[in-house]
Protein backbone atom coordinates (compact mmCIF):
# COMPACT_ATOMS: atom_id res chain seq x y z
CA UNK A 1 0.00 0.00 0.00
CA UNK A 2 1.45 3.34 -1.30
CA UNK A 3 1.71 6.40 1.39
CA UNK A 4 -0.86 9.28 0.19
CA UNK A 5 2.01 12.25 -0.61
CA UNK A 6 1.16 15.25 1.11
CA UNK A 7 -0.35 18.17 -1.14
CA UNK A 8 2.50 20.44 -3.16
CA UNK A 9 2.49 23.47 -1.77
CA UNK A 10 0.87 26.41 -3.48
CA UNK A 11 3.93 28.30 -4.02
CA UNK A 12 5.35 25.38 -6.25
CA UNK A 13 2.77 25.28 -8.35
CA UNK A 14 2.70 28.72 -8.59
CA UNK A 15 6.47 28.77 -9.39
CA UNK A 16 6.16 26.11 -11.96
CA UNK A 17 3.39 28.12 -13.97
CA UNK A 18 5.50 30.89 -13.84
CA UNK A 19 8.24 29.45 -15.24
CA UNK A 20 6.19 28.29 -18.25
CA UNK A 21 4.45 31.61 -18.76
CA UNK A 22 8.42 33.07 -18.61
CA UNK A 23 9.38 30.80 -20.77
CA UNK A 24 7.05 31.35 -23.41
CA UNK A 25 7.79 34.62 -23.07
CA UNK A 26 11.55 34.25 -23.16
CA UNK A 27 11.60 32.05 -26.23
CA UNK A 28 9.69 33.92 -28.58
CA UNK A 29 12.56 37.19 -28.11
CA UNK A 30 15.16 34.09 -28.00
CA UNK A 31 14.54 30.59 -29.35
CA UNK A 32 17.71 29.51 -27.82
CA UNK A 33 17.68 31.43 -24.26
CA UNK A 34 19.29 29.50 -21.88
CA UNK A 35 17.88 28.37 -18.43
CA UNK A 36 19.21 31.43 -16.38
CA UNK A 37 17.42 33.89 -18.71
CA UNK A 38 13.98 31.96 -18.30
CA UNK A 39 14.20 31.54 -14.16
CA UNK A 40 15.28 34.99 -14.05
CA UNK A 41 12.37 36.38 -16.43
CA UNK A 42 10.15 33.80 -13.75
CA UNK A 43 11.82 36.07 -10.80
CA UNK A 44 13.17 32.74 -9.66
CA UNK A 45 17.00 30.79 -9.22
CA UNK A 46 18.79 28.45 -11.08
CA UNK A 47 18.05 26.31 -8.07
CA UNK A 48 14.32 27.12 -8.21
CA UNK A 49 14.09 26.41 -12.06
CA UNK A 50 16.06 22.71 -11.43
CA UNK A 51 13.43 21.90 -8.29
CA UNK A 52 10.97 22.02 -11.18
CA UNK A 53 12.75 21.29 -14.50
CA UNK A 54 15.41 18.73 -14.85
CA UNK A 55 16.68 21.04 -17.79
CA UNK A 56 16.07 23.62 -20.51
CA UNK A 57 14.66 20.95 -22.77
CA UNK A 58 12.17 19.50 -20.06
CA UNK A 59 10.52 22.91 -20.10
CA UNK A 60 10.79 23.01 -23.43
CA UNK A 61 8.63 20.47 -23.91
CA UNK A 62 6.34 21.47 -21.17
CA UNK A 63 5.59 24.55 -23.49
CA UNK A 64 5.34 22.16 -26.11
CA UNK A 65 2.57 20.16 -24.16
CA UNK A 66 0.74 22.93 -23.01
CA UNK A 67 0.54 24.40 -26.28
CA UNK A 68 -0.69 21.09 -28.13
CA UNK A 69 -3.66 20.34 -25.31
CA UNK A 70 -4.78 24.20 -26.54
CA UNK A 71 -4.53 22.47 -30.41
CA UNK A 72 -6.72 19.84 -29.31
CA UNK A 73 -8.97 21.74 -27.89
CA UNK A 74 -9.58 24.08 -30.78
CA UNK A 75 -9.93 20.57 -32.96
CA UNK A 76 -12.71 19.31 -31.14
CA UNK A 77 -14.47 22.15 -30.67
CA UNK A 78 -14.89 22.46 -34.81
CA UNK A 79 -18.68 21.08 -35.42
CA UNK A 80 -19.47 22.14 -38.81
CA UNK A 81 -21.39 19.54 -40.81
CA UNK A 82 -19.81 21.22 -44.07
CA UNK A 83 -16.35 19.78 -44.25
CA UNK A 84 -14.70 22.76 -46.45
CA UNK A 85 -16.40 25.09 -43.55
CA UNK A 86 -14.93 22.84 -40.69
CA UNK A 87 -11.54 23.28 -42.29
CA UNK A 88 -11.61 27.15 -42.56
CA UNK A 89 -12.62 27.41 -39.10
CA UNK A 90 -9.71 24.80 -38.25
CA UNK A 91 -7.39 26.43 -39.74
CA UNK A 92 -8.30 29.69 -38.31
CA UNK A 93 -8.53 28.67 -34.83
CA UNK A 94 -5.12 27.31 -35.11
CA UNK A 95 -4.00 30.17 -36.54
CA UNK A 96 -5.37 32.65 -33.95
CA UNK A 97 -3.51 30.52 -31.17
CA UNK A 98 -0.62 30.09 -33.09
CA UNK A 99 0.00 33.51 -32.84
CA UNK A 100 -0.01 34.11 -28.96
CA UNK A 101 3.39 31.20 -29.49
CA UNK A 102 4.41 31.87 -32.27
CA UNK A 103 7.89 30.97 -31.72
CA UNK A 104 6.83 27.73 -29.30
CA UNK A 105 5.16 26.57 -32.64
CA UNK A 106 8.34 27.05 -34.53
CA UNK A 107 10.46 25.06 -32.32
CA UNK A 108 7.67 22.10 -32.63
CA UNK A 109 7.58 21.94 -35.83
CA UNK A 110 11.47 21.53 -35.94
CA UNK A 111 13.32 18.39 -37.03
CA UNK A 112 14.49 17.78 -33.39
CA UNK A 113 10.84 17.68 -31.36
CA UNK A 114 9.07 16.68 -34.48
CA UNK A 115 8.34 13.33 -33.00
CA UNK A 116 7.69 14.87 -29.64
CA UNK A 117 5.13 17.44 -31.79
CA UNK A 118 3.31 14.82 -33.63
CA UNK A 119 2.42 12.69 -30.63
CA UNK A 120 1.28 15.65 -28.72
CA UNK A 121 -0.94 16.91 -31.83
CA UNK A 122 -2.82 13.58 -32.42
CA UNK A 123 -6.38 14.35 -31.81
CA UNK A 124 -5.84 17.54 -34.16
CA UNK A 125 -4.12 15.34 -37.08
CA UNK A 126 -6.99 12.28 -36.58
CA UNK A 127 -9.98 15.45 -36.44
CA UNK A 128 -8.01 16.86 -39.69
CA UNK A 129 -8.02 13.21 -41.33
CA UNK A 130 -12.14 12.87 -40.67
CA UNK A 131 -13.24 16.19 -42.00
CA UNK A 132 -10.71 15.12 -45.36
CA UNK A 133 -12.81 11.95 -45.53
CA UNK A 134 -16.07 13.08 -44.94
CA UNK A 135 -14.97 15.85 -47.47
CA UNK A 136 -14.08 13.01 -50.02
CA UNK A 137 -17.20 10.70 -49.11
CA UNK A 138 -19.39 14.20 -50.14
CA UNK A 139 -17.33 15.01 -53.36
CA UNK A 140 -16.73 18.35 -51.54
CA UNK A 141 -12.69 18.21 -51.23
CA UNK A 142 -10.21 16.68 -53.75
CA UNK A 143 -10.90 13.49 -55.04
CA UNK A 144 -7.83 13.08 -57.16
CA UNK A 145 -5.76 11.86 -54.45
CA UNK A 146 -7.12 9.55 -51.25
CA UNK A 147 -8.36 11.43 -48.52
CA UNK A 148 -4.97 10.93 -46.31
CA UNK A 149 -2.87 12.25 -48.70
CA UNK A 150 -4.77 15.15 -48.75
CA UNK A 151 -4.85 15.75 -45.03
CA UNK A 152 -1.18 15.53 -45.55
CA UNK A 153 -1.57 18.22 -48.16
CA UNK A 154 -3.36 20.65 -46.34
CA UNK A 155 -1.10 19.73 -42.58
CA UNK A 156 1.82 21.01 -45.03
CA UNK A 157 0.18 24.06 -45.80
CA UNK A 158 -0.60 24.82 -42.65
CA UNK A 159 3.01 24.20 -41.33
CA UNK A 160 4.14 26.34 -44.23
CA UNK A 161 1.56 29.34 -43.28
CA UNK A 162 2.60 29.17 -39.39
CA UNK A 163 5.94 29.38 -39.83
CA UNK A 164 6.99 31.47 -43.07
CA UNK A 165 4.53 33.68 -43.99
CA UNK A 166 3.95 37.42 -42.38
CA UNK A 167 0.74 37.69 -39.74
CA UNK A 168 -0.24 40.72 -40.50
CA UNK A 169 -0.40 39.35 -44.47
CA UNK A 170 -1.85 36.39 -43.13
CA UNK A 171 -4.44 38.40 -41.01
CA UNK A 172 -5.56 40.72 -43.78
CA UNK A 173 -5.47 38.15 -46.94
CA UNK A 174 -7.17 35.18 -44.52
CA UNK A 175 -4.07 32.93 -45.82
CA UNK A 176 -4.41 30.25 -42.83
CA UNK A 177 -8.46 29.07 -44.66
CA UNK A 178 -6.67 29.92 -48.32
CA UNK A 179 -3.86 27.70 -48.00
CA UNK A 180 -5.80 24.39 -46.58
CA UNK A 181 -8.45 25.25 -48.68
CA UNK A 182 -6.58 25.25 -51.91
CA UNK A 183 -4.31 22.18 -50.57
CA UNK A 184 -7.66 20.34 -50.15
CA UNK A 185 -8.87 21.26 -53.83
CA UNK A 186 -11.08 24.44 -54.12
CA UNK A 187 -10.35 26.94 -56.37
CA UNK A 188 -9.73 30.47 -55.57
CA UNK A 189 -13.70 31.94 -56.39
CA UNK A 190 -15.17 28.90 -54.65
CA UNK A 191 -12.82 29.58 -51.36
CA UNK A 192 -13.74 33.61 -52.15
CA UNK A 193 -17.37 32.46 -51.69
CA UNK A 194 -16.63 30.00 -48.87
CA UNK A 195 -15.38 32.71 -46.40
CA UNK A 196 -17.12 35.45 -47.32
CA UNK A 197 -14.77 37.44 -49.67
CA UNK A 198 -15.33 38.23 -53.09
Amino acid sequence: MTTPQPPRRRDAAENRAGILIAAVAVLADDPHASVEEIARAAGLSRRAFYGHFDDREAVVRAVLGAGAERFNAIAQAVSDDDPRRALAQLARGLWDEAQHVHVAVAIALDERHGPLTAQALAPVRARLAEICERGYAQRVLRRDVPPEVTARLVEEAARGVITHVDPEISRTHRLPERAVLAAAGLGWHEIDELIGER
